[in-house]
């Protein structure tokens, strides 16, 4: 009798504790968010390659502690044990680095500029990260430090112990620097000029500090020799130390920091976004502002651990592509143009790559947050008049990497959902993406490499030494879709809508029936050989075919019709997950971080963590068998992701793979960006509300849901029984209820006819 009455009582606490891990409504999201996702990578191994950004959403200047040594993109690691500094970044990725970078370090004692001599041991049991607000114990200097941003300036606060030498050091970093010490006015300025491409010759970031004590003594280096008492000076690379004499342990020295990529004026003018304001003033501010955005998105009904990965990600989406522009004296937006080197009018955003960010991370923009989308695209316009081409990667301005024609896309894709600019502009992105669709541009990756042959061939071939050549011929086809969708919205004309319907099937041309994959095609017509779908790169991007042979977005019934039908494209889908994750280098003459993270998943071929596969599992949607996309959904939220430094499958790169877990855990995903369409996968939560910026709410509910009731058994959408994979953008943003009838079993009649399977260009009538 008492052991059943201990096992009654330890029932009843399992229970307990079980529903006290669900999460009720999140009323102060910001409270789930932990920047140190991701850091938890190296060079060979990818869990995200991201930093704690501590910044504004969209912001021009994102800070970040500095463990790395100067120029090393990998500018905070989770295993390193020592702070060099605390730095103003705009760098999107290790990969890509840094421009106009420079960093901030208190000290105790010692002073100097190295950056080994000066950095400090610190823990992550002292550490506090929040978007908008850093603080960490510097240990071998006694020093908190605390950091709190606007989006152009930022305000630190230094608690020093009793000391005659406490110092502040600015490092303007190397290629070219200027540093002024002003103590009439307990100021510092400069430049920055160090960046790692995509500038123009006279590229300068100007920075401006200002303390609220005098200074006691003032230093300044140059090239690593330091001088006492001097005041100015302009080298390779420069920095300014100045000190203060702290009487009681505890009193704290207060820094206001701006910058501009405009003139040292618009600095002055940027840290007036600190005017009136006291160091926890602008830590309240900053909270109320990203709450504000993150609460667009309320959540509840799911564990803690589900609340902190799905509000780290959508933290993470709405980073980038951060705003570049700045508001002058007159009050007017204008900005500084990576192209040009000239002050410009109007909106500028860049720190983006469209190979990656076309796929969810822009269409989420679009939904969610419309008002910056617009700006986006004035911001894109203005882009192309000044560089004379769209960028399909910018950091700031044009970089010579990734594949693609996507920036078709970003623009559709905005257009098709509702998103309007002016005429003007929208005239403008017109020319641009023909344009863009039809030349090759000033670097490989701008426009089209490749535009004659697949102009003429309708593919990019194999054998004229045009790498990656499969991947463009896939993508451009994807684009020129885009294109076509773009016209037809224009009602521009039939000549237009008509030749990029054509160019949309250009994929068909890359199809090998021997293989029922995609494969590179040699001028004369002839498949490359020998082939090996294993292969990384060569005639693909990042990837074998195994990953692109889905890159279809805009005709998966086509691509099913090439396979041999619904149910041999399943068992292909299948195929993925079933085969050992195997690989062939040969092309790299290592594995590249990607394929070791393919390679230690344990889920076959299937490599989220890179982006060309991130759609493939909803492909199910489009041939009937719906339920595999909600099981492999489920696992991939599951095991790929979570709130942990090491929470990433591979490079998170710029929101994109953040916005993928956004849309899956809320139940559907843009397979198509430009299309009115979204596929259904399953939602992860109990309950979530989207709060759209015209006033309309986005209701999903599925009370039953839980690890085990991940299958979709029925679905109502405004009431009424919906059996379609799909829903449209239109009617989601009029205001919509969707209820999900969750179930442990999936539901294997559900989604199957062919009214219920989503859009696919070979099916549209003309």
């Amino acid at each position: 009798m008492k052991r059943n009455y201990i096992a009654a009582i330890l029932l009843c606490l399992c229970v307990s504790f079980s529903s006290a891990q669900e999460i009720g409504k999140v009323s102060n999201p910001v409270d789930f968010v932990n920047p140190l996702i991701g850091t938890q990578s190296t060079y060979t191994l990818s869990n995200g390659n991201t930093y704690p950004a501590i910044a504004m959403p969209w912001g021009m200047n994102f800070w970040s502690p500095q463990t790395g040594k100067m120029g090393d993109g990998w500018m905070y690691t989770y295993t390193a044990d020592k702070i060099r500094g605390f730095k103003q970044t705009h760098q999107p990725s290790p990969w890509m680095n840094d421009y106009g970078q420079f960093s901030i370090m208190p000290m105790v004692g010692v002073k100097t500029f190295d950056q080994d001599k000066r950095s400090s041991w610190f823990s992550h049991k002292a550490e506090i990260a929040k978007p908008h607000y850093y603080e960490v114990y510097l240990a071998d200097f006694d020093v908190k430090t605390e950091l709190t941003p606007t989006d152009r300036a930022a305000y630190f606060r230094f608690t020093f112990p009793k000391t005659d030498q406490a110092h502040i050091l600015i490092d303007a970093f190397d290629k070219g620097s200027y540093v002024e010490v002003i103590p009439s006015e307990n100021k510092i300025v400069g430049y920055s000029t160090k960046n790692s491409s995509g500038v123009p010759d006279n590229f300068k970031n100007y920075f401006v500090l200002t303390f609220d004590r005098p200074f006691a003594g003032i230093s300044t280096f140059a090239d690593s020799l330091m001088k006492d008492g001097r005041y100015k000076i302009q080298a390779d690379h420069v920095g300014a130390i100045v000190s203060f004499h702290i009487a009681n342990r505890g009193e704290q020295v207060h820094l206001k920091v701006a910058s501009s990529f405009i003139s040292p004026a618009q600095a002055e003018l940027n840290l007036q976004e600190l005017n009136g304001l006291t160091f926890d003033q602008q830590v309240a501010s900053g909270e109320k502002k990203w709450n504000e955005v993150l609460g667009r998105i309320e959540i509840e009904g799911g564990s803690i651990d589900q609340a902190r990965t799905f509000y780290s990600s959508l933290y993470r989406s709405l980073l980038f592509p951060r705003m570049f522009h700045e508001v002058d004296a007159k009050g007017d937006i204008v900005h500084y143009s990576p192209y040009t080197g000239e002050v410009k009018p109007g909106y500028f955003f860049t720190d983006t790559g469209f190979w990656d960010t076309f796929r969810a991370l822009f269409p989420f923009l679009n939904l969610m947050y419309p008002e910056m989308s617009e700006k986006m695209q004035q911001g894109l316009a203005n882009a192309y008049r000044e560089g004379g081409f769209l960028p399909e990667w910018a950091s700031p301005g044009f970089r010579n990497i990734m594949v693609g024609n996507n920036s078709a896309s970003v623009v559709a894709d905005a257009w098709v959902k509702g998103v309007r600019v002016g005429q003007e502009d929208i005239e403008t992105l017109y020319e641009a993406v023909l344009k863009g669709a039809n030349n090759e541009g000033p670097l490989t990756a701008v426009g089209r490499a490749g535009a004659a042959y697949y102009k003429t061939l309708g593919y990019v071939p194999y054998d004229v030494k045009i790498n990656e050549n499969a991947a463009r011929t896939l993508e451009y086809a994807y684009d020129d879709f885009a294109i076509y969708q773009l016209a037809k919205s224009l009602n521009k004309s039939q000549d237009d809508i008509d030749l990029y319907r054509k160019r949309s099937f250009n994929y068909k041309h890359l199809f090998d029936p021997s293989s029922g994959l995609m494969r590179g095609k040699n001028k004369d017509g002839s498949f490359q050989s020998p082939f090996n779908p294993f292969k990384w790169g060569d005639a693909f991007t990042e990837g074998n075919s195994w990953h692109y042979s889905w890159s279809v977005f805009q005709d998966v019934n086509g691509l099913a019709e090439l396979m041999g039908g619904h149910q041999a494209m399943e068992v292909k889908l299948d195929s993925v997950f079933a085969l050992p994750p195997i690989f062939d280098d040969s092309y790299y003459g290592f594995p590249i971080h990607e394929i070791r993270e393919m390679q230690i998943a344990n889920m076959g071929q299937y490599a989220h963590g890179n982006q060309p596969i991130q759609h493939m599992i909803y492909l199910y949607g489009h041939i009937g068998t719906p339920w595999k996309t909600q099981y492999w959904i489920r696992e991939t939220m599951n095991r790929m992701y979570s709130a942990n430094p090491d929470g990433y499958c591979g490079d998170e790169d710029n929101g994109q793979t953040s916005a993928w877990y956004v849309f899956s855990a809320l139940g559907f995903y843009p397979v198509t960006p430009a299309t009115d369409e979204y596929i259904i996968g399953a939602p992860l939560f109990k309950k979530a509300t989207l709060h759209l910026s015209n006033g309309k709410k986005i209701i999903i509910q599925a009370p039953q849901n839980s690890a085990q009731n991940k299958y979709i058994q029925r679905m109502k959408f405004n009431g009424k029984d919906y059996t379609k994979n799909y829903i449209r953008h239109s009617e989601l943003i009029k205001g919509a209820n969707l209820k999900f009838e969750m179930s442990p079993k999936p539901n294997t009649s559900r989604g199957t006819a062919k009214g219920d399977l989503p859009f696919s260009l070979s099916l549209e009538s003309k």
